[in-house]
């Protein structure tokens, strides 16, 4: 069974930072792509960062690029997201979450990845 953990979420004033990281378990962690997803209440699923099975970041999305940094310890089987220059708008839950597809390199299809129960992030003054 595929699991993982989030952790690292909290509240912060603008310009902050954060780092949030993942645990993952119950398959074979290198053979995977691994990417941060966020939703918004009452809003779909978006894309963050996603990071290769081999550790080479692969995307961002635009609005947190030179923000947010997405990096994996494969030895550890972790992910984590070094979030810096927090804006109001990057309140929201954010997920790990688990390729549907193996050694694939091109992030797709959001809704079919195994994603953990969350983490909550607050950015407010």
């Amino acid at each position: 069974e595929v699991l993982l953990v989030e952790s690292g979420g909290g509240s912060v004033q603008p310009g902050g930072s954060l780092r949030l990281s993942c645990v993952a378990s119950g398959f074979s962690f290198t053979d995977y792509t691994m990417a941060w997803v966020r939703q918004a209440p009452g809003k779909g699923l978006e894309w963050v960062a996603a990071v290769s099975a081999r550790g080479r970041p692969i995307y961002y999305q635009t609005s947190v690029k030179g923000r947010f940094t997405i990096s994996r310890d494969n030895d550890k089987s972790t992910i984590e997201l070094q979030m810096n220059m927090l804006k109001a708008e990057d309140t929201v839950m954010y997920y790990c979450a688990k390729d549907f597809r193996e050694s694939a390199m091109n992030p797709q299809n959001i809704e079919n990845w195994s994603r953990g129960q969350g983490t909550q992030v607050t950015v407010s003054s």
